[in-house]
Parts: C-alpha cells; sequence; structure tokens
C-alpha cells in the first residue's frame, strides 16, 4: 500500500478528547476517529490490525475444534423475557438496547446467549451430535454510561463470542477448559499478558467463570493476587482469610445510647469518641437472590461485599419493615422478627465488644459481644479485599493489581437451556433432557485499545507482528528527486510483497524527518529504509521498531531474516 494513496493523516499532537496514551497514538496515528462519546470509526489502518485480530482469534478457535457461525444482531425481546435477563437488565439498561419495529420490539444484542441457544437447539437432537461449540465475530452494544479510555470502554464493540453444548456437567467443565486453553494462546500470540482470576457472573449468569484481566495503568477493576500460591480474584469475588478467633471475655453487658443525629460510621466514632471504626459494626440491610431479607455485618471500616443476586434495600424497602432503623441498622435482637444475620468471618473471630446500630431510631449499642450478645445465621467472606489481607488459600498477604478485562469465560451450566424451547436432546437412555452450555467472550476490538496501551513509547506504537497492520514499512528517501531510487523502491516493494510481506510503502513527497517519525508513530514491526547511498551500495537499511536493533542487507534480499 503506497502513503501517497492511503486515507490516512497522522497528527503531532495528542487531541483533547483522549485520556489515554494507547488511545492518543490510534487517533495520532490515524487509526480510528471518534464519531461519538463510546462510538469509532475504523480508518484503514485500524481496520487492518482489527481484522489480524479476528484471525489470530479465528485460528486458535479453529485450532480449538469451534465452528464459526453468524447470528443477527436484533432479537426479538420475547426471548430475552423466556430467559430472564430482560429483568436482569434493569428497567434501565435493556429499553436503551431496543428498537421497535414493525412486527414487534427488538433488542440490539450485546451478548447472544438466548439467540445461540435457540439455534443450536433447533439443530441438535441427539447426545451423538454432542459436544458442539460455535462461535461469531459481531458488533455487540452496550448502553455504557461512561465511555473511557477510547476502545476499551465503548457502546458498540466488536466482539468474539463463543458458545458451547455438552450432554452432560462433565462435558461441559472439559469444554471450558478447551476454550480457556484456546484463550490463553490467543494472549499470547499477540504478546499480552494475562491473568485469569475467579469473578463474579453479573448478567451473563453461570457458577464458575473466569475474568482475564491484563495489568494496566487505565485499568478500572482490581484482582487480588497471591505471589505464595497463585490464588486470583476479581475484587468483586476475592475472599481473604480471616484472622484467628480469640478469646472475649464476658466483660461489661451490651448497653443501649441514645445517638440523635448519628448515623454514619465516622459520626459513630466522633459521638463515642473512645471507640475506632475498627471497633464498629457496618451492617446493611440487603435481599437476597431468594428474596429474603438479611442483615449484612461487617468491620466499620471496610467496604461490604454482597454475593451476586443480593441487593441493598433502599429507603422505600427499609421503609417497609418498622425493625430496620436507617443509621441504627445492628445484628442483635433480630431473630425473633425473622431477618437473619450474615457476619464477616473476622467480626465473629475478633469477637467484640463491638459498637453497632442498636435497631432503633436514633440508638446504637456498646459492648455487643459475638458469641454472646448474637450469633449469626451465616458466617463468610463479606468485604471487599485491601492489599495485606491474607490470602484465604495460604495466609499470604494479598496484592491488588489494577488492571484490564480482556476475556470473560462462563459455565452457564442449564440456566438458558431449561428455559428455552427446544434445548433438549434424547440422551442415551432415551429421555429428552436439557444440554450443559459454556459460553466465552473476548472484545476484539477492546483488544486493540488494550494492546495499543501494552504496546507503545514515546515515539508511538509498537505493534507485536502478529497483529501490525503491515509486516514492513518501506520509507524511499528523495525518491521524488531520483528516479533510480523510485524505480529501486518500487521494486523493492513489489518483490516483499510477492515473497508474502505486507508492506506499508512511503513514497510520499515528504522530508526524511517527516517519515521517520510517521514510521514511529504507525508502529510496523520493521523500518526499511532505501535512498541514493544505499541503491549506489546495493543495500537497504533496516531497523526494528520496538528494540531500535538496526542493520543492513542486499537490497535483492533474501529477507526472510527480517520476519
Amino acid at each position: 500500500m503506497r502513503m501517497s494513496s492511503l486515507l490516512l493523516r497522522t497528527l503531532r499532537d495528542d487531541p483533547a478528547d483522549t485520556d489515554s496514551a494507547g488511545y492518543a497514538l490510534l487517533v495520532r496515528g490515524g487509526y480510528v476517529r471518534r464519531l461519538a462519546s463510546g462510538v469509532y470509526t475504523f480508518l484503514p489502518l485500524g481496520l487492518r490490525v482489527l481484522h489480524r485480530i479476528e484471525a489470530v482469534v479465528r485460528r486458535e478457535l479453529d485450532r480449538a475444534g469451534m465452528q464459526e457461525l453468524l447470528m443477527p444482531a436484533l432479537s426479538p425481546i420475547e426471548l430475552w423475557e423466556q430467559s430472564g435477563r430482560a429483568a436482569r437488565f434493569g428497567t434501565d439498561a435493556l429499553p436503551a438496547l431496543t428498537v421497535d419495529g414493525r412486527g414487534g420490539t427488538y433488542v440490539l444484542g450485546p451478548t447472544h446467549e438466548e439467540v445461540v441457544t435457540v439455534t443450536v437447539g433447533q439443530e441438535v437432537e441427539s447426545y451423538r451430535q454432542l459436544p458442539v461449540t460455535v462461535y461469531q465475530i459481531q458488533s455487540k452494544f452496550r448502553d455504557e454510561a461512561r465511555p473511557r479510555y477510547g476502545l476499551v470502554r465503548t457502546k458498540e464493540l466488536v466482539m468474539c463470542d463463543a458458545y458451547s453444548f455438552d450432554a452432560n456437567p462433565e462435558g461441559m467443565a472439559a469444554t471450558y477448559e478447551n476454550a480457556v486453553a484456546a484463550y490463553l494462546r490467543i494472549f499470547e500470540a499477540v504478546e499480552l499478558a494475562v491473568t485469569p482470576v475467579v469473578a463474579q457472573s453479573g448478567a451473563i449468569g453461570g457458577d464458575v467463570n473466569h475474568e482475564f484481566m491484563v495489568p494496566s495503568p487505565i485499568g478500572e477493576d482490581h484482582f487480588a493476587s497471591c505471589a505464595a500460591c497463585g490464588y486470583h480474584a476479581n475484587t468483586e469475588a476475592a475472599e481473604r482469610r480471616a484472622p484467628a478467633a480469640r478469646t472475649v471475655g464476658d466483660g461489661p453487658a451490651m448497653e443501649a445510647v441514645a445517638t440523635p443525629g448519628v448515623g454514619a460510621i465516622d459520626e459513630v466514632v466522633a459521638f463515642f469518641g473512645d471507640v475506632s471504626a475498627p471497633e464498629t459494626v457496618k451492617a446493611m440491610a440487603a435481599t437476597t437472590g431468594t428474596g429474603d431479607i438479611v442483615v449484612v455485618c461487617v468491620r466499620g471500616d471496610r467496604e461490604v461485599r454482597l454475593p451476586h443476586g443480593w441487593d441493598l434495600l433502599d429507603d422505600a424497602a427499609l421503609a417497609a419493615h418498622p425493625h430496620l432503623h436507617k443509621g441504627a441498622i445492628g445484628p442483635a435482637g433480630l431473630a425473633p422478627h425473622g431477618i437473619a444475620v450474615v457476619a464477616d468471618a473476622e467480626l465473629v473471630a475478633l469477637g467484640g465488644p463491638f459498637v453497632a446500630g442498636g435497631n432503633a431510631p436514633e440508638t446504637h449499642v456498646r459492648g455487643l459481644v459475638f458469641g454472646r450478645d448474637v450469633t449469626p445465621d451465616q458466617v463468610g467472606s463479606f468485604v471487599v479485599v485491601e492489599a495485606g489481607d491474607g490470602c484465604p488459600n495460604c495466609g499470604s498477604p494479598l496484592e491488588l493489581i489494577r488492571s484490564v478485562e480482556a476475556a470473560h469465560t462462563f459455565q452457564l451450566g442449564l440456566q438458558y437451556t431449561q428455559k428455552m424451547p427446544g434445548s433438549t436432546f434424547l440422551d442415551e437412555n432415551g429421555e429428552q433432557v436439557p444440554m450443559w452450555m459454556g459460553c466465552y467472550g473476548i472484545g476484539v476490538s477492546r483488544l486493540m485499545g488494550v494492546l495499543a496501551e501494552a504496546h507503545h513509547d514515546d515515539q508511538g506504537l509498537t505493534w507485536p507482528a502478529a497483529i501490525a497492520p503491515y509486516d514492513l514499512h518501506l520509507v524511499a528517501l528523495g525518491a521524488n528527486k531520483n528516479p533510480a531510487v523510485a524505480d529501486a523502491a518500487d521494486a523493492l516493494c513489489a518483490r516483499l510483497e510477492d515473497q508474502g510481506f505486507s508492506v506499508l510503502y512511503d513514497d510520499r513527497d515528504v522530508s526524511p524527518g517527516v517519515k521517520f517519525a510517521d514510521a514511529d508513530l504507525i508502529g510496523a514491526p520493521i523500518r526499511l529504509v532505501l535512498g541514493a547511498k544505499g541503491l549506489d551500495r546495493g543495500v537497504v537499511e533496516w531497523r526494528r521498531r520496538r528494540t531500535g536493533d538496526e542493520g543492513e542487507c542486499a537490497l535483492e534480499g533474501p529477507f526472510d531474516a527480517l520476519a
């Protein structure tokens, strides 16, 4: 491709709307242009990178035995109502992804669990056809409230989503491991360091799932990591080891104290004066996945982490429970009212005494001791982990690593196939049973943004060879004034392309400095330079973009060593 013909305008300065180094370089290098917040056009260079990432994904998924198909971006909202996801996405999010058309309401698919379940269910009749895994590469739509970091967080993205169907849970688990291995090969091929971490399933569902996290300074997530034993988990799912239980003496009896105008933990600490935040109990009322009301208790200086499917009660819901008072919720005295107490293991291990809400208007209690004044109905890990917390497996200190999610995989089980019509097959016993399902998503366009963040320097992008827009960037110096150089550069470009290289050929009538700066900015793995002096000597200069290594090779080749 001749740069004189390429739709390309490079920029010397970062645009005002860029908020990360990688995104700024994608804009400056002429890869993408912003159309609206979270919506981007891929220019020719950017589309080549996107296609090369897709090629890596296809190669590894095909190698893993998956089959490519293409499903419609629009799906009838009735499918979402059958699966229950219409309610799970919420009244605010899903309408933003719907289109009212002739014949009904359709959803612009953020994912395709419903559609693929119906599709595969129509084709599979017997266990002899299982397992089967299909995938597609397609535009997805997300009602992203805060698009950020260019391609990393967008309203529309190109995504590869794969779905597996098995005859039993053991087969589902084996297929899941095969898919995870394929994903790890993809990240290895594009030279991106990822860590699979245990995560919560969110609106997609499933009991077992992993996020593939890339450490990054622009990451909006963190994962907990243990260097000693290899434990990794997203902070939404991470647990930590509680301290050893200690013996608590009887001490003074628990007493109620009037606390007018006191509600938040810092207000409690200020009111009592002789207690610190760790000596208080933070208690919040929540509903469980089954609709039961519970009070979740953690140490006063920790952040509550609710299990997936649990939700905090808002003020209106709280008002419907006369035994729960905003600003004064606590664990004591709830059993007679049928409200369960869920306590973080650390509270139970420490015992007390604690200051906590008194479950009466503007009242707190001091001297509360777990095991004496309160016996929790459930004990577990209900706090967001912090750096230095003990690893749940080995007790070593956990580290929190800022990161970006590059992919997500789920074991869905029967969540969709039990609900969607026609999702059964005839098993070995002649019975109609539902298929066991997994799903696997990797944001292809998002991955391009993550790669730009991971592979750049002060001069520009430094693409891995597997996904660079071109293998070689050929720079002709003085060709517009020296026909011999122009002819030699044209011939060299043709030979390189005949040998299988993709070549970006800078034949523009601009200064050498501009050509070199653009080559560094665009970031092809190898730059070739041919000028009059090199032509006289029969050599072409080469330079590796990432390492800066450079040398010469014969103008007539061979060029295999450059690959």
